[in-house]
């Protein structure tokens, strides 16, 4: 089937959803559509608020500067599902930006339907960035049959943020200043307890209840570190349940000062001193630093089964489908995308670890406390599996949230939740993919 069928199937599948919802959809994207005001401008969708959103409004001006006659107008939307389905369809119904903000895991919904058109990394590379100054991870994932579509601006990964002067008394640093190491989940767990017996504090505090990406997280992470089976590429999950009890049990007991918190209650626990040590996204390091200073510390996720890993995501540019792109505007886009890929360790200020591993390894990036001393989380990463259904923002991530919550709260075992999750895994399996 071709791209084309497929994306007019998709525009059928929208409209035949529901007229009102499609209706409500198009008038926001024809909104966005009627505010062009040059057509030499590049069009740009961010889904980018608040302080990564003026960053990004910063970093944006900065590239207008330093390209003649290069102009950017950018349309910030509101992030989640309301953002894929108006990108999805301004692509099947060729009113798409330029350019569009879309998280990694999210591609394997889009490119293979013919939603996006690939990036010509000649082209990139005329512009000054190569695919072997990117994250290889992020690399080989933005790929569909061997071709790019997507370019990787950063990852966001989940990481450990800790009061370094409580933890230093505790003996749980090591003389560098770093995490010591978890020989496993009992290890890790004898060392909270002490945690709590030493400081009079509580244990490690994660916000994940009525979360949809928190509990997803955290079992994503602790999942991956044990290399057991979880294959979605055929008709039904193999999933190596056992295990995923195991992993369940080990996040209620590893979190159990925090079996009832939100994101905002344990933010506010461990920012207020409550708590020593918190697993968040790095996204909020801002808050943490503003309220800790020079005692913030960060780290990758600790391994505590057989291997390194840490659930992530990346931001990345791709290019929403035009049937007949001018090629001299889709050359200034790439432009616009190599020079705002390059501008990495400006956007690390926000706490994401660039894609563009010059800015990585730069002196600058290595004054960056605490995003250097988590850095080595871009060397383990594990994104969402590669199906059409998962990724950030979708509805995969908050059915497993919702079937994790009792768990993690006390309410029901863990034996019940892995069989929720399996059973809700299922049945998007057997649902195809609208695209």
């Amino acid at each position: 089937m071709s791209g084309l069928s497929r994306r007019g199937l998709l525009r059928g599948a929208v409209y035949g959803a529901g007229a009102a919802v499609s209706a409500s959809a198009l008038s926001g994207c024809g909104s966005i559509a009627g505010s062009v005001a040059s057509a030499d401008e590049i069009q740009y969708w961010t889904l980018f608020t608040g302080p990564d959103g003026e960053l990004m409004k910063t970093m944006t001006r900065n590239v207008e500067k330093r390209v003649p006659d290069l102009k950017v107008r950018t349309t910030v939307l509101d992030w989640g599902p309301p953002y894929y389905t108006k990108l999805a369809m301004a692509s099947a119904g060729g009113r798409s930006p330029d350019v569009a903000i879309m998280h990694l895991t999210r591609l394997a919904g889009y490119a293979p339907g013919g939603l996006l058109d690939p990036w010509d990394t000649d082209l990139l590379a005329e512009f000054g960035l190569k695919p072997g100054d990117l994250n290889k991870t992020l690399v080989k994932r933005s790929l569909f049959e061997g071709t790019p579509y997507a370019i990787p601006l950063d990852t966001h990964p989940f990481v450990v943020f800790f009061d370094r002067d409580v933890m230093d008394k505790a003996g749980l640093l090591t003389g560098d200043g770093r995490l010591v190491p978890f020989e496993s989940p009992k290890h890790a767990l004898e060392l909270m307890d002490k945690l709590r017996k030493d400081t009079g504090k509580l244990g490690p505090v994660f916000g994940h209840a009525n979360d949809a990406a928190m509990g997803w997280r955290m079992f994503w992470t602790l999942f991956s570190q044990t290399g057991a089976t979880f294959d979605l590429t055929g008709e039904r999950a193999e999933i190596d349940e056992d295990t995923a009890v195991e992993v369940v049990r080990f996040m209620a007991d590893l979190a159990r000062d925090s079996r009832t918190m939100d994101v905002q209650t344990a933010i506010a626990a461990f920012a207020n001193g409550r708590s020593p040590m918190i697993f968040s996204g790095e996204w909020d390091m801002a808050t943490y630093k503003t309220a800790l200073k020079d005692r913030l510390g960060g780290s990758p996720i600790p391994t505590f089964y057989d291997r390194p890993a840490g659930a992530s995501d990346s931001h990345a540019l791709v290019l929403p489908h035009q049937d007949n792109p001018d090629p001299e505007h889709r050359r200034r886009t790439h432009q616009f995308v190599a020079e705002l890929v390059k501008s990495g360790l400006t956007w690390a200020s926000a706490g994401h670890i660039p894609a563009y591993t010059p800015a990585v390894s730069s002196a600058g990036y290595a004054k960056l406390r605490p995003q250097s001393e988590y850095a080595g989380a871009a060397k383990q990463l594990v994104l969402d599996p590669p199906v059409w259904f998962a990724g950030s923002g979708s509805d995969f991530q908050t059915r497993m949230c919702q079937a994790l919550d009792p768990a993690l709260g006390g309410s029901s075992s863990p034996a019940s939740a892995v069989r929720t999750m399996v059973s809700q895994i299922n049945t998007l399996m057997a649902q195809p993919n609208p695209a």
